[in-house]
């Protein structure tokens, strides 16, 4: 067996310069082939991480984290990895310890319940207890947050991939995308702000919503009300596709032509982490920016998956010719009319 581990949290320094990019790296629009020799003969995860604090704000209140591993052996094949971002809110010092909080409490967890999965032999996963753990881990960092931050609050996506699945925990604004090789792009995640409602109640358009004088209110983050509602989703992505997990600090600023084009003509998900933070800062860069891109693998083997029909339904998001399959466990979500008051838990500076 081997296995390869690559952990990273990072948080901005203040004074710290921004990472140039090779303009080597920028010549030519077609994307080439990762080496044979970076994937070793072994059908890999293949992170890439852009974190920038953008050109407005003095301090960064975004956290990441990523874990990519492997265990191969002569009948065994698993790719798995661990990517969150969270975005913090409530001004710097709360905004940053905030994010940092639950970002650490949320990957140090799941990592403690991650070895009764690994070490199933037959590979036979239950969704169910997959999401019950990211359930869990989440709201370990909610506690977290509501203890050591009062005041303070924070996004948090965060995706758990194995094999071909990828299970997501999700609260705010933050986003998950799901890019095919071809550049179709799907958003995974649902925005908890007060404009998707309203572009939902059809008060508002997408248009109207990206100029919106409380365009950053939120009704569900981290660490806002004692008791939280939670979006836990797992999909099925296809081979040789793409995860996008970022701040609003890209998708707020980046169409999702450009990101789509970016990623699908960049040579590495590194290289197109750092054009896609170079392509919000060029835009403005009014907020933090976070970027993390994982390419799955050409060829992975599906994994076994053991529904429970009874708390999960089955649901296909369609990118035109792909197909995501999705399975939603049965947690409870609010319900809104056209006449509900949101309560800002979470303007965000």
């Amino acid at each position: 067996m081997t296995g390869i581990i690559h952990r990273l949290f990072h948080r901005h320094i203040p004074g710290d310069k921004e990472t140039p990019m090779n303009p080597d790296n920028r010549e030519g629009n077609k994307k080439t082939p990762t080496p044979e020799s970076d994937r070793a003969g072994v059908p890999q995860l293949i992170p890439g991480i852009g974190f920038s604090v953008g050109k407005k704000r003095e301090h960064n209140e975004d956290a990441l984290f990523t874990l990519t591993t492997n265990l191969e052996s002569g009948n065994t094949q698993i790719n798995l990895g661990l990517y969150i971002v969270a975005d913090g809110m409530g001004g710097h010092e709360h905004g940053e310890l905030a994010s940092e909080n639950a970002v650490r409490v949320m990957a140090s967890k799941i990592i403690q319940r991650l070895p009764a999965f690994i070490s199933n032999n037959d590979l036979a996963i239950s969704i169910d207890s997959i999401q019950e753990m990211m359930k869990e881990s989440t709201l370990d960092a909610h506690n977290e947050v509501l203890k050591n931050v009062p005041g303070g609050g924070t996004t948090l996506t965060a995706t758990l991939v194995l094999g071909d699945q990828v299970t997501i925990s999700h609260i705010g604004d933050s986003r998950a995308y799901a890019i095919t090789s071809e550049g179709k792009m799907k958003m995974l995640t649902h925005d908890h702000s007060l404009v998707m409602r309203l572009i939902e109640l059809g008060r508002i358009t997408p248009e109207e919503a990206a100029v919106h004088p409380q365009r950053n209110v939120l009704y569900r983050a981290l660490g806002q009300a004692d008791s939280i509602e939670l979006d836990i989703i797992t999909y099925t992505l296809p081979v040789s596709s793409y995860l996008l997990i970022c701040s609003d600090g890209l998708w707020g600023v980046v169409g999702d032509d450009e990101i789509s084009e970016i990623i699908t003509t960049s040579p590495s998900p590194n290289i197109a982490c750092q054009r896609m933070i170079e392509a919000a800062n060029t835009a403005g860069g009014p907020d933090n920016i976070t970027a993390l891109l994982i390419q799955m693998p050409d060829n992975v083997p599906a994994t076994k998956v053991v529904f429970n029909q009874e708390n999960q339904k089955e649901i296909s998001h369609i990118i035109e010719n792909t197909t995501i399959n999705g399975t939603h466990k049965g947690i409870e979500q609010n319900s809104f009319s056209a006449a509900d008051n949101f309560r800002d838990t979470g303007n965000k500076p």
